[in-house]
């Protein structure tokens, strides 16, 4: 009957296996190649392998969609606040030609902003408080007008369900902000941070778009690198004029429908204009959007008042189209009608109002590198 091996001939024996291989590792290493010579690759082509390295990349793929998705938030305000950097930097390049350093250049051009928006905010917030409180105070007239069958708004009321829309858009909104004051104070204070990490992120991402831009490009093949930097330059200058040119058809926007409301005594002027130019920032519908709004407002005043209202909506929104932004930014983006239509309608379903803001100078970038890059490849195929 076999009887187990000794324990310490068993140490012994391991201790010389090891004593060994220590041998033969000293022996492999030389000044040339410390570590050795290199071993006999492995065959990939195993049926193991192969198998194991297909699970292990459905794992990470797996993987990586689980903490996109996890960072989804996170992620649209680092993009959006790099898109923010792209856009401000025409203004940065230009006070650094005018030997400005570049940290002055972004500061000036951050307290330039600040300034601004504090300026229009110190202006508009009495304004705005007051015709805030003189609507909480004239709802319930305008309840009762929705009532009434006699009254115009009676009757689009009847006709198309205005106050059960109302109704159960509020009620909806309430139940999704956790019904109460409670989820309100939440969603402004939700709001009000996610747009200071924005500034943070903007101003950062301003100061080192030099340093990351040069990063980028490093991480293509030096024989493709000159030609890459000159259509990333290109995308960039599409960004920015995109950019700056929208903010100026927005103000724009703003400007005239503030006007027109004071002229014909619409109420709630400066409320329904700044309502106006930040609708105008999304392309396509938000001018639609805010024109709709205003002729409903324009509606309590009169029926002729409604009227002229919507044919100085429809004549702006042929200015903008035709005039505006041809000339404001058209040379920069070079998007044609029916892409720009389709890459709203795209961004806004995937990403909302932030994929409707990005969708038109990405859709200028895909564009350029088709142009470019897909193109002439096809032509020499």
């Amino acid at each position: 009957m076999p009887t187990p091996e000794d324990p310490a001939e068993e140490i012994a024996t391991e201790d010389g296996a090891f004593a060994a291989a220590e041998a033969a590792a000293a022996e492999l290493s030389t000044p040339e190649q410390p570590m050795g010579a290199k071993g006999k690759p492995l065959d990939w082509r195993l049926p193991f392998l192969i198998g194991m390295t297909a699970a292990a990349g459905v794992a990470v793929t797996y993987g990586l969609v689980q903490v996109l998705a996890g960072l989804q938030d996170v992620l649209i305000l680092i993009g959006l606040a790099l898109f923010l950097a792209i856009g401000l930097e025409p203004a940065v390049a230009w006070l650094v030609r005018r030997r400005f350093p570049r940290w002055l250049a972004v500061t000036t051009v951050f307290v330039v902003g600040l300034l601004a928006v504090g300026g229009f905010l110190t202006a508009a917030i009495p304004v705005l408080v007051d015709q805030a409180t003189q609507f909480i105070a004239k709802a319930p007239g305008y309840l009762h007008d929705a009532q009434d069958h006699a009254t115009i708004l009676g009757q689009l009321n009847e006709r198309f369900h205005l106050q059960q829309q109302l109704e159960g858009l509020v009620s909806g909104s309430a139940g999704g902000l956790g019904g109460g004051l409670l989820g309100a104070g939440q969603a402004v204070f939700s709001a009000i941070t996610n747009v200071l990490i924005l500034i943070v992120l903007t101003v950062y991402f301003v100061a080192d778009l030099p340093r990351i831009r040069a990063g980028g490009y490093r991480l293509i093949p030096n024989s493709r690198r000159p030609r890459a930097i000159l259509i990333g330059d290109q995308i960039f200058t599409k960004v920015g004029g995109y950019v700056l040119g929208n903010l100026a058809i927005s103000v724009i926007a703003g400007v005239l429908t503030l006007a027109w409301l004071l002229i014909f005594g619409v109420p709630y002027a400066a409320l329904l204009a700044i309502a106006v130019a930040i609708l105008d920032l999304v392309p396509v519908v938000g001018s639609v959007i805010g024109g709709v709004l205003v002729s409903l407002v324009a509606l309590t005043v009169s029926l002729p008042v409604c009227l002229a209202t919507i044919v100085f909506f429809v004549i702006y929104r042929l200015v903008e189209d035709y005039l505006l932004v041809p000339k404001i930014i058209g040379t920069a983006v070079q998007v044609p009608a029916l892409v720009t239509v389709v890459a709203v309608v795209l961004g806004g379903a995937l990403l909302g109002v932030v994929g409707a803001l990005v969708a038109i100078p990405v859709a200028a970038a895909v564009l350029l590198l088709i142009r470019e890059v897909l193109y002439p490849r096809l032509d020499q195929a």
